[in-house]
């Protein structure tokens, strides 16, 4: 049937109706609404995914291994006890969902502490103790139930029992770290851990309150004339002319602008002209330890341990006398490309501590570049070296130390240090090369002290 004072027209998806009779006319698209309708229900879905996903790892980080075996035994053991009619399946069942649902509240109040962690010292002696101050608040408005906190302190752990706190109320615990290791630790955070005593349920809460333990190596007092045993006191001197140093260099005729403190009288009474004294410029002594850092030139930890202590003597030794001091360690490089490349990395020798700080963090490594190598690019970025230390474990031998302490001008004075607590302490000259072996860290104090005086 058709009305001819009404016409609908329908193309594609677009709807229009028109009427002769009346001037109303109305469009309905549809493909705009769909469109609408499916972005709405994507970004839903979207939402409903992230919600499902945060409350799955919530869930997850909540629920421990002994929760989830009595969830597990409350599903079943409901299902099937009302399913078959076993009464000792429902009992069992029951009894889980019970422990389960006591459990939840002992997670209550997980967030209402504020903890601070306090350091005495971010600088210790390694073997020293290391002193932490604690201290929980309860900024929640009710009653906190006991909890714990657990501290960090490397790859170790802390945990510290807090009793149960009123509204406000604090809690202070001293705590004490005995015997840490050399290294570079981070100190926390901590973390509050609500859980009920069966453990079926455990709540975190980490703050971000971080601090840096720096644990030096070990040193020993070293004389001051004894890193400079290598007849090095005062430096080398250099072939420009200045007009006072220590190095004598000669006598000239007084020029205007001379300090009248460098006029040599006796030249003078002689000559009848004012003469004055030359020197020759005297560059500070630099020294320079090479530190061995592969895993094939020690036999154990311990006589790692004993080396890098020994850097650290000599290091900071040559700091406090006012020498230029450079401690290089050895790069990794890949194992493919060790035949091709060599590395080396300077430490930081700015003052005693941040020397003590680079050798904190400084660990043995398979993929390291040899000793030599280590030695002769030292030497090339170096070239004022007038000392040189070569530090190693036991294994390596005497002709491997020889090549190294080459990789030095000749007139430099080196010495090797030998590191080895199974063997006797001694010095000796091999190939102008001294060869000093320690069996403890004492051991170096007292045989550059001797080798200084004689």
């Amino acid at each position: 049937m058709t009305d001819s004072s009404s016409r609908i027209t329908r193309i594609g998806s677009t709807s229009t109706s028109t009427s002769t009779a009346g001037s109303t006319r109305t469009r309905y698209d549809t493909s705009r609404s769909t469109t609408v309708i499916v972005v709405g229900g994507i970004r839903f879905w979207r939402r409903v995914r992230r919600a499902v996903a945060r409350s799955a790892r919530a869930v997850g980080d909540t629920v421990t291994a002994g929760g989830w075996l009595l969830i597990g035994a409350a599903a079943i053991g409901l299902s099937l006890g009302i399913v078959f009619g076993w009464i000792e399946f429902v009992l069992a069942g029951a009894v889980a969902a019970v422990l389960v649902l006591c459990a939840a509240p002992f997670l209550f109040g997980a967030r209402a502490y504020r903890v601070s962690l306090g350091l005495a010292h971010d600088r210790v002696v390694a073997g020293s103790e290391v002193a932490l101050s604690l201290r929980v608040v309860n900024v929640g408005k009710g009653v906190a139930l006991p909890g714990r906190v657990d501290v960090p302190v490397g790859e170790g752990l802390v945990d510290v029992a807090i009793p149960l706190l009123r509204h406000e109320a604090a809690h202070d615990e001293d705590l004490t770290i005995p015997g840490l290791r050399r290294g570079v630790l981070d100190i926390g955070p901590a973390r509050a851990v609500r859980g009920d005593p069966l453990g079926i349920l455990r709540r975190e809460v980490v703050w971000e309150d971080i601090h840096t333990l720096y644990v030096h190596p070990v040193t020993t007092a070293i004389p001051s004339t004894a890193t400079g045993f290598i007849k090095d006191l005062e430096g080398n001197p250099s072939s420009l002319v200045v007009d006072a140093d220590i190095s004598f260099h000669a006598i000239r005729e007084y020029a205007p602008g001379d300090s009248q403190r460098q006029i040599h009288w006796k030249s003078t009474a002689k000559t009848g002209t004012l003469m004055v004294r030359q020197y020759e410029e005297s560059r500070r002594s630099r020294m320079v330890i090479v530190l061995a850092t592969g895993e094939e030139d020690y036999a154990d930890d311990e006589e790692f341990e004993l080396a890098v202590s020994a850097a650290a003597s000599l290091g900071v030794r040559g700091i406090r006398d006012g020498r230029d001091v450079s401690v290089v360690v050895g790069g990794e490089v890949p194992e493919f490309a060790r035949r091709a490349v060599r590395s080396s990395r300077d430490l930081a020798t700015i003052t005693a501590r941040t020397l003590l700080d680079e050798l904190a963090g400084v660990e043995k490594a398979e993929r390291i570049t040899g000793l030599r190598d280590v030695a002769s690019l030292a030497v090339e970025a170096h070239r004022d070296v007038s000392i040189g230390f070569l530090i190693c474990g036991s294994t390596p031998t005497l002709r491997m130390l020889q090549h190294a302490a080459l990789a030095f001008p000749a007139d430099t004075g080196v010495a090797a240090i030998v590191c080895d607590p199974a063997a006797e302490p001694g010095f000796r000259t091999i190939g102008g090369a001294s060869i000093v072996t320690m069996g403890l860290l004492e051991d170096l104090r007292h045989i550059l002290a001797r080798s200084a005086q004689s």
